[in-house]
């Protein structure tokens, strides 16, 4: 892809969570260095230091660090806060952090809410940010929000949605992009695509990163691929107004056949509010 896009990004505020390693890292250091004000996410404040140290040497504006674990729903809520602090305008939202498949065999793992660890990160933490930041970015009309999903997709099992009964950490990662992808497709209809619109997409496959790496897969793609076709979505104004689509890399492509299950959309929206509803009581 040609990378002349610091006229597009220029002065833009874009948040990318997990911007501390893998595709994320790929993002902010290579948006960062083409102007746009980045907010960088992470857990590790070192390794957040060090892609805004990488980004001001490389003459790109200062970003903000905003530090949150997204396994527990009241951090999601502290970032969206400090996101608020921080900025009167967000132009892009980037829900790129995610829990990989694991090692095989490994245990069911679980967040700090008690909830299944991919469902929670993967899905339920970009629904409840998306939903907290929507007002901002309404306001930085026209503004885009990017969905960093996956291929690999499975059938949602209301019955067993937190994968009680039979889990494997396969089976949770694929049904917790389903959920995003899912919940991409609900938002876009919900949302007029003059003001903010939602994509999806598979990035590149096994992509030279630490999740893969800790997965024992052994990478076929580049970080800058996937790079590719993120900032393709950011920036191309050919989809100004595109909204409600997967992709797979650059390509038009269709998701699982549940996302586009209205019923099972919105058994999902309807648990997921109950659920967040419920935790929120705690």
């Amino acid at each position: 892809m040609n990378d002349d896009i610091h006229g597009v990004v220029a002065g833009r505020t874009i948040l990318i969570t997990g911007s501390t390693d893998g595709l994320g890292r790929h993002l902010a250091l290579r948006l960062g260095r083409a102007g746009a004000r980045i907010l960088i996410h992470g857990r590790d404040p070192a390794r957040a230091c060090d892609v805004r140290d990488a980004i001001v040497a490389a003459g790109g504006p200062t970003p903000s660090i905003l530090l949150a674990d997204l396994a527990s729903l009241a951090e999601v809520d502290r970032l969206a806060d400090q996101v608020h602090r921080h900025t009167d305008r967000l132009e892009v939202l980037v829900n790129n952090a995610g829990v990989g498949f694991g090692r095989t065999g490994a245990a069911r793992q679980v967040g700090a809410d008690g909830l299944e660890l991919r469902f929670a990160v993967n899905y339920l933490a970009g629904y409840r940010l998306t939903r907290l930041l929507l007002p901002l970015l309404t306001r930085s009309a026209p503004a885009r929000i990017v969905n960093v999903a996956s291929a690999g997709q499975q059938e949602i099992d209301f019955t067993d949605l937190m994968l009680d009964r039979s889990y494997d950490g396969v089976t949770a990662y694929r049904r917790s992009k389903l959920a995003q992808l899912m919940f991409t497709l609900d938002l876009a209809d919900e949302l007029r695509p003059e003001a903010v619109t939602v994509n999806a997409l598979h990035p590149a496959t096994f992509m030279d990163t630490t999740m893969v790496r800790h997965a024992g897969s052994a990478p076929t793609s580049t970080v800058a691929e996937g790079g590719d076709a993120v900032v393709r979505l950011i920036t191309d104004p050919a989809l100004e107004r595109v909204t409600g689509r997967y992709y797979n890399g650059q390509i038009p492509a269709r998701a699982h056949p549940q996302a586009y299950d209205p019923a099972a959309r919105r058994h999902l929206r309807e648990i997921t509010e109950t659920q967040i509803t419920a935790l929120a009581r705690r």
